[in-house]
């Protein structure tokens, strides 16, 4: 077969998955970062528990892409700096982020990490890089059911406006 012999370890990356996997890396980085501030602005106990989640599967995800750019002679992202913790009643009341607003977050980086891997699950011709990414949206899609029940339990979610029928 050549070139795409089947080996992911004889398989070159294309430019769209070299571009997929060092955007990933980098865009986990950036929401790594927010999820350890918004920890120490979240008041709730199960907010915290689901982004200590979010930020394990962020940093999982880093390793990962850059393991996979590093094996190929790519150099990944430039890494931000831990973020420290800090304690609620510190943050004045002006300055914090509020529980709902920590959810809302939290939702748009699941919808945004669903979307990109599909997308790269669907230009991949690696199978190493397609299987990498089809494990991401599922661990993204589990903790998206989880925020989305998280935000129905505590009243959180602003739903769009709701069809219903009207019976005559």
């Amino acid at each position: 077969m050549g070139i795409l012999d089947g080996n992911s370890k004889h398989e070159p990356l294309h430019y769209g998955e070299v571009f997929q996997l060092w955007e990933y890396s980098m865009l986990s980085g950036l929401a790594l970062s927010a999820f350890q501030k918004f920890k120490s602005h979240a008041g709730d106990k199960d907010l915290k528990e689901l982004l200590e989640d979010c930020a394990d599967h962020a940093k999982n995800s880093i390793e990962e892409c850059d393991e996979l750019l590093k094996n190929n002679g790519i150099a990944p992202p430039p890494s931000l700096p831990e973020t420290p913790p800090a304690k609620l009643e510190d943050i004045p009341v002006g300055a914090r982020f509020t529980d709902p607003e920590i959810a809302a977050a939290i939702t748009s980086d699941i919808a945004i990490g669903l979307t990109a891997s599909s997308k790269t699950m669907a230009t991949s011709i690696r199978e190493d890089v397609g299987a990498l990414f089809a494990k991401y949206h599922a661990a993204k899609t589990v903790l998206g059911l989880r925020a989305l029940r998280l935000n129905k339990d505590k009243g959180w979610l602003i739903p769009p406006p709701l069809h219903i029928q009207q019976s005559d």
